[in-house]
């Protein structure tokens, strides 16, 4: 059985080397001072109280030294347990989940109502002003059916529900919070041309939200401590050649798919680098954005 993580116990460190650890995030500060931060926060970072602690006081701390955070949260498992209270069991294709009219009303509470509103909590109680967004907030993300092909038969497709493809992205409402010091925090649920609600996969939503807004990182914080070879050593740098000879050896399947998908689709688009980093890590985020070392996979266009 593993111990639960503590907190580091900083007193026994000099006061000299606590000066040199801030002297080293200074140049990573002031090159990313201005600049837009998507953070897709799902996983195991979600459901335990010390790092869902850590998480926000890393995404106030951000704020504070000038950067801009923008968080996309996901939700699954507490999806899955709300689900089973109601007796219904989650059912997934090629890594998506299938959304009926019931589950998509399940996804709306759960997502927009518990989920969002324990990270905006969360992050006010660090210091910081976030404000919860849903995809209808302002316009923010327009979507419609998702079509989705099979992975072995492209001419046939899967229905997979009220899940959505992303139609169009309007960030002038995320900007506007920006502009005012807020950290927004995105449920990733769209609109249709008929005012229906679309269950979206938060990677998608996080990977396009950080190409509209043409962010310098998109962090993607999940369960393992990046993308591993077949023989299960962190690969800390990937091209999106790399990824695709990955997937057509077998070694990248399941939940990690659309994922990288939407990594390598940022990376192309304008993206600076896309970081799939260990949210198991205490405050992983931040030393991977203010410190030279390595973790997680770092993904860029080539």
């Amino acid at each position: 059985m593993t111990a639960a993580p503590t907190e580091p116990d900083l007193s026994a460190i000099a006061p000299r080397d606590k000066a040199e650890i801030l002297a080293q995030a200074l140049p990573y500060i002031r090159k990313f001072h201005g600049k837009t931060i998507v953070i897709k926060y799902g996983g195991n970072a979600m459901t335990d109280p010390a790092l869902q602690a850590d998480f926000a006081e890393d995404v106030v701390l951000l704020k504070l030294v000038g950067m801009n955070p923008v968080v996309v949260h996901g939700g699954g498992p507490q999806i899955e347990t709300a689900l089973k209270r109601l007796g219904k069991t989650g059912q997934f294709i090629q890594g998506m989940r299938v959304t009926d009219a019931e589950t998509m009303e399940v996804v709306e509470w759960v997502l927009a109502g518990e989920v969002q509103q324990d990270i905006v909590g969360l992050i006010n109680q660090a210091g910081g002003k976030a404000v919860g967004l849903t995809g209808r907030d302002g316009g923010l993300i327009r979507a419609q059916k998702l079509q989705m092909p099979d992975q072995a038969d492209p001419t046939k497709f899967h229905d997979v529900g009220q899940v959505g493809d992303i139609v169009g992205i309007d960030p002038s409402v995320v900007k506007a919070l920006q502009d005012d010091q807020f950290i927004p925090v995105i449920s990733p649920i769209g609109f249709g041309e008929d005012n229906e609600s679309y269950n979206i996969n938060a990677d998608v939503v996080a990977s396009k939200l950080a190409t509209v807004l043409q962010a310098e990182k998109l962090m993607m914080l999940t369960n393992i401590p990046g993308v591993l070879n077949k023989a299960g050593e962190l690969l800390t740098e990937l091209t999106s050649r790399e990824i695709d000879d990955l997937v057509a050896d077998g070694t990248i399947s399941g939940g990690m798919l659309p994922k990288l998908a939407g990594a390598i689709d940022a990376a192309k688009s304008g993206v600076n680098a896309v970081h799939i980093v260990d949210g198991r890590v205490p405050h992983a985020m931040l030393l991977e954005i203010l410190t030279d070392q390595a973790y997680g996979t770092m993904i860029r266009a080539r």
